[in-house]
């Protein structure tokens, strides 16, 4: 395990997928991040990539050629190093291989950084075009946050409050995994949702092209809560395993393919395009109080 840590935070990360494990307040006392309990969902704040969700058959078509990657792909799952380290960040890496190039036909360099400033964290997604081709490619977060965050609070306290009204309807999820071709209503030009286990019966709340580039997690009979920043993501999705004790904020630069995919690898919906020799960065910060 890596750690970081100031005056405000201690941030515990794994290098297996390069997965962030714990946010403690040390002043308050608190740890923000779910424990990662087995029984209902073993992870914590997976990394995405080289794909977003699921894919039609777990399989997707590029220059005429048949690949199968699981749902949210491989990176979650591999040994990342640790490349750079200050003070204040630690920087992971995972590189393409001939593993990785039986399932994703592209020689990349992966870069996770997380860097610490007073009572944030942020975590940056660096992907490099190390090759000669054009790069297609999916990149997302999944953290998960506990609750309740404090003693005297349950989960039906908690809402999520966006920075803008919201008019973005949710898009099913289908039973494979995929994305429905309407969406449904949730917002009505309102900024708060609601949280209850019942609203993830159905899978994840998956928006597309919000207004707000930042959502709070709050409670309304504490002051606890968390700001969440995912500025320059297009996706956002909202999730929690059945009847557990969090709630996933995942930004995504990619979706699950749609129940009407041709899985077309370049044609995907929100699939990234890099060029040869070019970097793509997005970042989502959390700021805990």
């Amino acid at each position: 395990m890596a750690t970081l840590e100031n005056t405000h935070l201690r941030v515990i990360i794994n290098p297996k997928g390069a997965e962030l494990q714990s946010i403690y307040n040390k002043v308050l006392q608190m740890e923000y991040m779910w424990n990662g309990d087995p029984a209902f969902w073993g992870k914590h704040s997976p990394i995405l990539f080289p794909i977003v969700g699921t894919l039609k058959d777990d399989t997707y078509y590029f220059n005429e050629k048949a690949y199968q990657l699981s749902r949210h792909g491989f990176a979650r799952e591999m040994d990342f190093m640790v490349t750079a380290q200050t003070a204040n960040s630690i920087q992971f890496t995972l590189e393409s291989s001939e593993a990785t190039l039986t399932k994703f036909p592209f020689v990349f360099r992966f870069d996770v950084i997380y860097e610490l400033s007073e009572n944030s964290v942020k975590t940056t997604y660096r992907v490099s075009n190390m090759g000669k081709s054009t790069m297609y490619f999916s990149v997302g977060g999944h953290p998960a946050f506990k609750l309740p965050l404090t003693a005297g609070a349950v989960y039906n306290d908690y809402y999520l409050e966006f920075n803008h009204p919201e008019n973005a309807g949710r898009w099913p999820i289908s039973k494979e995994g995929l994305i429905e071709t309407s969406s449904t209503e949730v917002f009505k030009q309102r900024n708060k949702l609601p949280l209850s286990k019942e609203l993830f019966l159905q899978d994840a709340l998956v928006f597309k092209g919000l207004s707000s580039n930042n959502v709070a997690l709050k409670c309304d009979k504490n002051a606890h809560g968390l700001l969440f920043d995912f500025t320059g993501f297009p996706y956002l999705g909202i999730w929690a395993a059945k009847n557990a004790d969090f709630v996933c904020i995942e930004p995504w630069c990619g979706i699950a393919d749609s129940v009407n995919t041709n899985q077309q690898l370049v044609s995907k919906e929100g699939i990234q395009v890099l060029q040869p020799s070019k970097n793509f960065e997005r970042g989502w910060s959390v700021s805990v109080f």
